[in-house]
């Protein structure tokens, strides 16, 4: 993420201040990084998925600046919720476009993305969310990590700041979190 950090931050904080002119500054600023995370989510779908990363990232950033009381921390806070709408608006749409839990016209994405293993299996993007909504239930805060990680592409850096611990730590439950995943996408 190159944007500089403090002025992305400083720009959430103006605009959570009330300062609606940082709105017409924030888009550009972070629209590039947008763009990014949109088409690495995309680029891990069907190749001929309806959904643009341009339309994905217009999407997240009008849902994002509609949460008028979000407070936000900073730009990995920004971010990390970025990266849960773009999971969100994703399962939607394959949920809506007919997604079957397994084969069919699910959406792919890749179970060693998730995990160390060697394989090179597909899993859909519903099966995925189902595992994460799982994960959730019983650890939230792995649940979130595999989120801002995975979907969101944050550094082992950035997720320590976006949930307020050590990177050691999250390097540990990253460790934790795929292979809970991996075991639980492998049994499927």
């Amino acid at each position: 993420m190159k944007d500089a950090p403090q002025n992305v931050t400083q720009l959430l904080i103006d605009l959570r201040d009330g300062d609606r002119e940082a709105l017409d500054r924030l888009m550009p600023v972070v629209y590039d990084e947008l763009k990014r995370l949109a088409s690495g989510y995309l680029r891990r779908e069907r190749p001929n998925h309806t959904l643009q990363p341009t339309a994905l990232v217009n999407e997240a950033y009008m849902r994002l600046i509609d949460q008028r009381q979000m407070n936000w921390q900073n730009r990995a806070h920004f971010f990390g919720a970025a990266s849960e709408l773009m999971r969100r608006i994703l399962v939607d749409h394959a949920r809506a476009h007919g997604a079957k839990k397994r084969g069919g016209g699910a959406y792919k994405v890749s179970l060693r993305e998730i995990s160390e293993a060697p394989e090179q299996e597909d899993l859909d993007l519903v099966s995925l969310d189902d595992a994460l909504t799982e994960l959730a239930a019983l650890d939230a805060q792995l649940s979130r990590l595999v989120e801002l990680r995975f979907f969101g592409g944050l550094s082992i850096e950035e997720t320590a700041e976006v949930m307020g611990t050590s990177p050691s730590t999250i390097k540990r439950h990253w460790k934790t979190a795929q292979a809970w995943l991996y075991r639980r996408l492998k049994a499927e």
